[in-house]
């Protein structure tokens, strides 16, 4: 990782500025297209938790429910960033990065967002009742009406809009077990509630350090925190993060005959958090789905990780 790809400083970003706005290749097809945000779905990944920790995973019938889950996941957070963004393009055309968004750059209408965000969400929440069960329609609504109020009116409000932001992972890590109807460990729901604190707070903190006294102007929220606050909700969001793995991790039950597999996986689930947390703390954590792409000892930690988890709950 060099120095470049860690360091960012708020001249760079309001110089920035200054340039004029990128439309999306592709005209208004393209625009939908990023506008949708297909980088951000690797975090949808996360409905195929519940049923790998439990040792489900290789149903057949509780997978095809966990892809039908990310693809309605993936029409419901669409939806949220069609909205999001027509309600935000003001703001977002005074950012450095989101100016490029296709509403604010003019290749997406603001009015053609505002009518195919509503009947995207609506129309998650009814596959979500006819592939899955209403348990998982329930969530996916849920996931969609706070987001929606997060957008219009909690946005601003501090901390909980740290919490409505979490617990759109939450719901991910949540969601897949419902489809397949598989109960959720305790230590599961926290370390996913936790873990997502991580990333949220994170995220905020970076964009503090990034554009320094501009922070406020492109996201009024962090007017009310101080980059040392944010700072100790990420520390203390990852310190419980790992503490509440290691949990769940030693719960698991486990045969006499197997390596402990599951308390292995500590190691490189550790080293990811540590690796992520240096772009964190340098202020380039803005956007998450990049830092774990483009970061090829992440995503090897990653892969590791999950051969070892993966070993683990079927007893290799």
């Amino acid at each position: 990782m060099s120095t470049s790809e860690i360091e960012a400083s708020p001249q760079a970003a309001a110089e920035s500025v200054e340039a004029p706005p990128r439309p999306p290749r592709g005209g208004l097809l393209g625009g939908l297209i990023k506008l949708a945000r297909p980088k951000q779905w690797v975090k949808n990944v996360l409905v195929f938790a519940a049923p790998l920790a439990a040792g489900k995973i290789d149903d057949w019938d509780v997978l095809r429910q966990c892809i039908y889950i990310f693809a309605i996941f993936c029409l419901a957070a669409a939806s949220i960033y069609y909205v999001n963004d027509a309600f935000d393009v003001e703001s977002d055309r005074q950012h450095p990065k989101k100016r490029n968004r296709p509403i604010a750059s003019g290749a997406v209408p603001v009015k053609l967002a505002w009518v195919l965000g509503p009947i995207l969400a609506a129309g998650s929440v009814v596959l979500a009742v006819v592939l899955c069960n209403r348990n998982t329609a329930l969530v996916v609504g849920l996931y969609v009406v706070l987001n929606l109020l997060y957008c219009f009116a909690f946005k601003h409000v501090m901390v909980l809009d740290l919490m409505m932001v979490a617990s759109g992972f939450l719901f991910r890590a949540m969601v897949g077990g419902l489809a397949a109807e598989i109960p959720l460990s305790r230590w599961f729901l926290l370390t996913a509630g936790f873990g997502s604190l991580f990333m949220v707070a994170g995220k905020r903190y970076s964009e503090m350090v990034l554009m320094g006294e501009e922070a406020a102007k492109t996201r009024a929220s962090l007017a009310n925190y101080s980059i040392t606050y944010l700072r100790f909700v990420w520390q203390m969001a990852v310190a419980v993060t790992v503490l509440t793995y290691s949990l769940w991790a030693f719960e698991i039950p486990q045969e006499d005959a197997t390596l402990a597999w599951q308390q292995l996986s500590l190691v490189p689930f550790g080293f990811v958090l540590l690796r992520y947390a240096v772009y964190v703390d340098a202020g380039t954590a803005g956007a998450p789905e990049d830092v774990v792409l483009r970061d090829k000892v992440i995503v090897g930690l990653g892969f590791a990780w999950l051969i070892m988890f993966v070993l683990g709950v079927f007893h290799v």
